[in-house]
């Protein structure tokens, strides 16, 4: 979310894999950010078999996104955000190139995607042994 309210980034990060994809949009309308994760997820809509959101009334409109996907969606429990700990921890990493008082509406989306792509080439720590990506 941008400092007043002032448009908002939707970031998406497989668990295994640690790939992120990540659009900017207006405001956090449950029209606007369904609109934008189909649209991030429909290259992949083969592979994505759950997403797991907040609470928000942004995600109000989930049946949308499970219908239009193929893919269920489940939501952590309130005031629980170490259930979504790599999103958390995703976000604060995209904190390094936008702080707090960045004007997400003043972002350009060729911004937006190149800082993604600097952070999927970033190496992360990663606890998942082999075993368990089999």
């Amino acid at each position: 979310m941008g400092k007043g309210h002032s448009g908002a980034l939707v970031t998406i990060v497989e668990r295994k894999m640690r790939f992120t994809v990540s659009t900017s949009v207006n405001n956090k309308s449950a029209e606007t950010v369904t609109a934008a994760t189909i649209a991030l997820l429909e290259p992949y809509r083969n592979v994505v078999e759950t997403i797991t959101a907040d609470n928000g009334k942004e995600f109000a409109y989930h049946e949308k996104m499970t219908a239009d996907l193929g893919c269920g969606v489940y939501f952590a429990d309130p005031y629980c955000s170490w259930q979504r700990g790599l999103n958390e921890n995703t976000n604060g990493l995209l904190r390094q190139y936008w702080p707090k008082s960045t004007n997400f509406k003043k972002i350009e989306e060729s911004e937006v995607k190149s800082v993604i792509v600097k952070l999927n080439d970033r190496p992360r720590k990663n606890l998942i042994t082999k075993a368990q990506l089999n």
